[in-house]
């Protein structure tokens, strides 16, 4: 049976902290591979436009696994309308992998919202989600118990990588070399989004 990881969110851009999390399912959960999956239209983040539009941030996401046998990219959310339901993208994906276990991973602040997935119980019953923790945490989340947790923490975040931008500021080593050529080339992020303006805490980057 093969055991195939499934990331998905806005990746806005992809950042480094992405694709070490990636790596970090794959050898810890024994996985064949990892796929991406890019949002079109997060559920959660109806009211705000992402910073790229969805074709170029597949493009920094393919740029960023290239050369990588164990990670691809699935654009099944952007060539669909409406918000990316999660559980869509699994019904499409267990269709054309018939028999695979498969792991979702997820923040561990998404875990005190996961009830308002849409669609949840029959989500439930078709992957095993997989926590990971953004910070350290003072205490568990709430619920993180009940499924299994990647071990790494790293604090970094897309909205940091868009800030540090529009403030002029170098996301060297923080993004893929082939990533910080195409946000140079198509002039991204350059003007503060409006989750930087107002202050908001970055998100976790999955509905």
């Amino acid at each position: 049976m093969q055991r195939i990881g499934i990331y998905g969110g806005s990746f806005d851009p992809v950042h480094t902290g992405h694709l070490i999390l990636a790596r970090d399912a794959v050898e810890q959960l024994g996985l064949s591979r990892m796929i991406f999956v890019p949002a079109a239209v997060s559920p959660h983040k109806l009211g705000r436009a992402p910073g790229a539009p969805g074709s170029l941030r597949l493009e920094m996401l393919r740029a960023a696994v290239a050369g990588e046998p164990t990670f691809e990219v699935d654009p099944c959310e952007l060539g669909r309308a409406g918000p990316s339901y999660s559980i869509d993208t699994i019904l499409a994906l267990r269709a054309r992998l018939p028999g695979a276990e498969l792991s979702y991973l997820i923040g561990a602040d998404n875990v005190r919202e996961l009830h308002t997935w849409h669609r949840i119980d029959e989500l439930r019953a078709l992957v095993t989600f997989v926590v990971f923790h953004r910070h350290v945490p003072a205490a568990p989340a709430p619920g993180t118990e009940d499924f299994p947790t990647l071990g790494r923490v790293l604090d970094l975040s897309s909205t940091e990588i868009r800030n540090r931008v529009a403030s002029g500021l170098s996301i060297r080593y923080l993004v893929p070399e082939r990533v910080e050529a195409l946000i140079d080339a198509h002039a991204l992020y350059r003007h503060p989004p409006p989750s930087a303006a107002q202050g908001d805490p970055s998100l976790p980057p999955k509905k």
